[in-house]
């Protein structure tokens, strides 16, 4: 069952001059800064409401920063939370959909993540994320 969007992803080329940017636009600073070694990315977070934006800036050889070479800044994917990212993503490749991870992987703020390929999402690069139970 999917619950909610869970955030929105922003492509960024410097993550300090990005935070400066969008704490002065949303008026408020990011909660929390993590990095990512196995996306080989730095993320930001910023909480507005029930919604949460993440600035993820890649190191040269990231597929951030591929993303950022061939279209330039801006919006990467939308994150929608699930309650059992095994459950829908069988359920996803039963339905024709492209995921493009066998298993989660550990992803930023605590959560199991996986892809869907935007070409079988009309150009949206979907994220599922599932929250790591401790």
């Amino acid at each position: 069952m999917w619950k909610n969007v869970e955030h929105i992803g922003i492509a960024v080329k410097d993550i300090d001059a990005s935070n400066d940017l969008f704490k002065t636009l949303f008026n408020t600073p990011p909660y929390k800064e993590e990095v990512v070694n196995s996306e080989r990315v730095t993320t930001s977070f910023f909480q507005l409401g029930e919604a949460k934006i993440e600035l993820l800036a890649g190191d040269s050889d990231s597929t951030i920063t591929k993303f950022i070479n061939k279209k330039g800044e801006g919006m990467h994917h939308i994150a929608f939370e699930v309650e059992d990212i095994y459950a829908e993503m069988d359920r996803l490749k039963k339905e024709g959909f492209q995921v493009l991870n066998d298993q989660p992987k550990k992803g930023a703020d605590n959560k199991l993540v996986c892809f869907v390929h935007p070409k079988t999402a009309n150009g949206v690069l979907v994220e599922l994320c599932q929250e790591i139970k401790k």
